[in-house]
């Protein structure tokens, strides 16, 4: 067995999901990373907490599904605010049938399909991050 490593962070991420459990556990999982997180139910509350954040926020963790708004619409939004916002999308359906359903390209775009291993969200995020 080998043990896998990952890099600890520093920066702030703003997560969305609206279920509960996913966004208690992710969040417990970022901040023992090291990362700082603004947690949001919803979309709409993750613009407003993106508009008054005085820092910088480096990264968006969305789910795609959510009532009020999808993932990519809410990236969007927030890519007006930040054109820089590195951007992570996460669903429980694969990538193919989320992309499909909302006419979206694989280009550029990051990925983690729910459920997810803990040392795999964390590679993740760093390795987008870094890059």
């Amino acid at each position: 067995m080998s043990v896998v490593t990952v890099k600890r962070g520093k920066e702030t991420i703003l997560l969305v999901d609206d279920e509960p459990a996913i966004l208690t556990l992710v969040t417990a999982v970022l901040v023992g990373q090291g990362y700082t997180v603004l947690a949001a139910r919803t979309p709409g509350e993750a613009i407003a907490f993106a508009s008054a954040h005085t820092g910088a926020i480096s990264m968006l963790l969305t789910d795609v599904a959510m009532p009020e708004m999808n993932g990519w619409d809410l990236a969007k939004n927030l890519s007006l605010l930040d054109p820089a916002l590195k951007q992570l999308f996460m669903s429980g359906h694969p990538f193919d049938v989320v992309a499909s359903q909302h006419v979206v390209t694989d280009e550029g775009i990051h990925f983690i399909q729910k459920p997810f291993k803990i040392s795999a969200l964390a590679s993740k995020v760093r390795e987008i991050l870094d890059n």
